[in-house]
């Protein structure tokens, strides 16, 4: 059977809030506590983070540390990339949202005649840019470099010359130009959002599943519609951010906010979205124990991590029957 490879990336330069590196090792604890072999099942590899540079002062006030995220990237695309050409199937725990566009980069290097799709299931809608963002923090822009977007449109920073060079660097990541249409991109439960990202996702006409159809269709009919919608894509790639959950189990992430999954919830839709055979990678990311109670959030985690992986090995098992 194909194997699943877990690719650990303890890098929280895109973050701004101190502590989502340490959400890999929160989700060993919460494991361990749990006495589950989760770990201990799966072969990793741990990708190079350069947190220590976080001492450092960055020069880069619209895209904080954005030199060294793109080392870090050019790490993630590359493992990414490694492990699918090994026929292996990656999930991705990472720190904080920015490794997204690398990962999505590395999917495209491994594939690259084949059309992607991206489900993004977030409170956020993480597609600024340098030139719209109001804080400067990278994990608010992994889509903007994945569709090659800058939405000078609704442009409110003028960043430096530096900066612009190696924002295009991360658009160009692995490849040149943009590794994703909007057409191809669902955001699932998107609720925290700025009046740029706003405009260009209505301009864009991406696909938003909000809060009260989740609720109403439940997530087995709402994957049906999802995979529907990206019928033209050959590839799926999943993003699992953990302020998808509601704030009342989510204090454990850098920004948390109300009106989000129940964990029931998340579990299911995540099992039901992996349950379908072009989905090549599941990423899980923002979980920071240094915001939590008891570990709470991580083992919250745990627990759709456990979940969503039983339903890649039930479609891997699946792949390997027809596949006689």
């Amino acid at each position: 059977m194909k194997r699943i490879k877990l690719l650990e990336v303890r890098s929280e330069l895109g973050a701004g809030t101190r502590g989502a590196g340490m959400g890999i090792d929160a989700l060993r604890v919460a494991c361990l506590n749990k006495g589950s072999d989760y770990f201990r099942r799966f072969n990793s590899v741990v990708v190079p983070d350069l947190n220590h540079v976080l001492f450092d002062k960055t020069p880069f006030p619209f895209a904080k540390h954005i030199d060294a995220i793109y080392t870090v990237q050019k790490g993630i695309a590359s493992t990414v990339e490694q492990t699918l050409r090994f026929g292996e199937f990656p999930i991705v725990l990472a720190g904080d949202h920015s490794s997204a566009n690398a990962t999505i980069a590395g999917i495209k290097a491994a594939y690259p005649q084949k059309t992607l799709g991206v489900i993004w299931i977030d409170a956020h809608a993480d597609i600024h840019s340098p030139y719209t963002t109001p804080s400067g923090n990278v994990h608010g822009m992994p889509l903007a470099a994945a569709l090659g977007l800058d939405n000078l449109a609704h442009q409110r920073n003028i960043p430096d010359a530096e900066t612009v060079f190696f924002w295009r660097r991360l658009q160009n990541l692995a490849e040149p130009g943009p590794k994703l249409l909007p057409e191809h991109l669902v955001y699932v439960v998107v609720r925290d959002t700025e009046e740029e990202e706003d405009a260009i996702i209505a301009e864009l006409g991406i696909k938003w599943v909000k809060l009260p159809e989740i609720k109403e269709k439940g997530s087995r009919q709402l994957s049906r519609e999802i995979y529907e919608h990206l019928r033209f894509c050959d590839l799926v790639y999943i993003s699992f951010d953990v302020d998808s959950l509601d704030s009342s189990f989510s204090i454990g992430t850098g920004t948390p906010v109300e009106d989000g999954l129940y964990l029931s919830e998340a579990e299911n839709l995540c099992q039901d979205l992996l349950e379908n055979d072009r989905v090549v990678c599941f990423e899980m990311v923002e979980i920071n124990p240094t915001l939590d109670n008891g570990n709470t959030m991580a083992k919250n985690a745990f627990n759709i991590l456990e979940k969503a992986t039983e339903a890649i090995e039930r479609r891997l098992r699946l792949d390997e029957v027809v596949s006689r």
